[in-house]
């Protein structure tokens, strides 16, 4: 998550542009059509906030959706059956959420400027807060990788500048078995959203700073990461949260919408959203739905393909 003001500014011009052109923007037809079917439609849930970010399917079962609203300072929750209600109050600005491998909530909080976890009573834990001492930048979003590791973003989005302990904007790995916590990537300008690819032999990280681009790092045997390289620039408008399908494809937010990458770093299309897309995560029956944090709004569109 960058500041409104920047979002605003970057994705003002774009999201008037498509709020009244077609929904998606095709280069890839054949492959864009095996993911977004021909009847496709984004449809909008609900609005009415100050500005959403964080988006993670949390319940199975029942079906629901946890996302963030970083100015109004809580967490909401949305069903098909009862749409928006407030999930919790004072949420110390999280901002990216996802789940660890028990299905507890972890959260990347601006304002606590550490990574927070919601156990199944609703009591609410830091999980990490400090590197080598010093108090963690601002967590931005966050992953679980399977060996049950948690990576986050750590850019400085949310302090002032006088209020950084670390000389960077880190990309981190920690390990709850052990209680280590790494920084894995010291060269990014603003690191923000993250993925890992379904075999997990790739990471992928935004940079939502000037490069405005997405970088791929391979995957070691012994949990570090090498061979980091450019994957594709996000125009216009920045990346910042990301996710693979079950295919491997990068589906990234971006100032006109959400643009599709094939594995190679080439651009399928865009599904196009009247407001400037935050974050988005797969949910819904069967995970084919793609939940989009936009702005003041909450979207959602119907896809072929799933989250990894």
């Amino acid at each position: 998550m960058i500041s409104m003001k920047n979002w605003l500014l970057c994705g003002w011009l774009a999201a008037a542009c498509v709020a009244s052109a077609a929904d998606f923007s095709i280069q890839n037809e054949k492959e864009f059509r095996s993911i977004v079917p021909a009847n496709a439609k984004v449809r909008k849930l609900a609005d009415g906030f100050r500005f959403v970010e964080g988006p993670v399917w949390v319940d199975k079962k029942q079906g629901a959706l946890i996302f963030s609203d970083i100015p109004a300072n809580q967490l909401n929750k949305w069903t098909a059956k009862e749409g928006v209600t407030v999930f919790r109050t004072q949420s110390n600005g999280a901002n990216g959420n996802t789940l660890d491998g028990n299905g507890q909530l972890l959260s990347c909080e601006h304002g606590g400027r550490r990574v927070s976890l919601t156990d199944h009573e609703g009591l609410v834990l830091t999980v990490v807060d400090r590197y080598q001492g010093k108090r963690l930048n601002s967590p931005n979003d966050i992953v679980v990788k399977t060996d049950g590791t948690l990576w986050f973003t750590d850019p400085d989005y949310g302090i002032n500048a006088s209020a950084r302990e670390l000389p960077g904007n880190y990309v981190f790995r920690y390990n709850p078995k052990n209680d280590e916590l790494m920084p894995m990537v010291k060269d990014f300008d603003k690191p923000n959203g993250l993925c890992f690819s379904p075999n997990e032999r790739k990471l992928y990280v935004a940079d939502s700073g000037k490069p405005h681009h997405i970088r791929v790092f391979e995957v070691q045997k012994n949990g570090t990461i090498d061979n980091g390289k450019v994957f594709c620039v996000v125009n216009p408008g920045i990346p910042d949260g990301i996710r693979c399908d079950k295919k491997g494809r990068v589906f990234s937010s971006a100032g006109d919408g959400v643009h599709i990458f094939a594995e190679d770093g080439s651009l399928i299309g865009k599904i196009l959203v009247p407001e400037t897309p935050a974050n988005l995560c797969f949910g819904g029956k069967g995970g084919h739905t793609l939940f989009i944090t936009a702005q003041k709004s909450l979207y959602a569109i119907d896809l072929d393909t799933r989250g990894k």
